[in-house]
């Protein structure tokens, strides 16, 4: 029987990266609440800015104040959630022309004791550092990413594809939006990742995995995670968000 878990720890940093002019990403959490988010947001002039701020802020507000006591509140909850702020976030683009179009990714952790949700749309990713192994938890809403799923491409070919931009799901470009979801136990040491594409475009898994297993705080590792993507080129903005599962 897994042990209950009660206590967690995190830390989050965010760069404008070495060649945006401005930062369209966001994050927020609260330990007290179990909530943790990451946006990557997207849309001319400061729409992507707006984007993923409205997301965080719906989020992070409506799992604040999710109720507890029901058995299936994880999972509705994060759906209600996720509609949403879709929802703000389409009918505010709506009503303002030089918004049209703005949308957001969003990756998100819920957790309440050792249960654990993982919820996204769009290619922010959720790793799971467990036993030393780093494990992608989430999948990327993306063109080139759904073609390697089905066998049409490579990793390789993914890679240096023209089309790795483009997204599949996000939230706000359309009236509707459903996200994964993903039910996880969590265990004692658990290290948990929330990430824009900004790092991990620039970064490997490997490289991510041994930077993680370093003896540094939560905020160290972050630095170090930021730095090794600015340093790889830092072409996107860069947003990591680390969860500690402590027993």
């Amino acid at each position: 029987m897994a042990t209950a878990v009660v206590h967690y720890a995190a830390a989050a940093l965010s760069d404008r990266g070495r060649k945006r002019p401005s930062n369209e990403d966001a994050f927020g959490f609260s330990v007290e609440h179990g909530v943790y988010v990451v946006c990557d947001g997207m849309g001319g002039a400061a729409a992507g800015e707006i984007a993923s701020s409205l997301a965080v802020d719906e989020v992070l507000s409506l799992l604040s104040q999710r109720n507890t006591r029901q058995a299936n509140d994880l999972r509705d909850a994060a759906e209600l959630a996720v509609r949403t702020s879709n929802q703000v976030i389409y009918s505010r683009a709506q009503r303002n022309e030089r918004l049209n179009g703005m949308g957001t990714t969003l990756v998100g952790l819920l957790v309440e004791e050792s249960r654990i949700l993982v919820f996204n749309v769009g290619d922010s990713r959720c790793y799971r550092l467990r036993a030393r192994r780093l494990e992608q938890i989430t999948l990327d809403h993306s063109l080139v990413e759904e073609q390697v799923r089905l066998g049409r491409m490579s990793q390789s070919e993914a890679l240096r594809s023209p089309l790795r931009n483009l997204i599949t799901r996000a939230l706000g470009t359309q009236p509707q939006v459903t996200p994964d979801l993903f039910e996880l136990e969590a265990q004692p040491g658990d290290l948990y990742l929330l990430c824009s594409d900004g790092l991990t475009r620039e970064i490997s898994d490997r490289l991510i995995e041994a930077t993680l297993l370093l003896d540094l705080s939560l905020d160290e590792l972050n630095v170090r995670l930021v730095h090794a993507a600015k340093k790889a080129g830092g072409h996107d903005n860069i947003t990591c968000l680390l969860v500690r599962a402590e027993g």
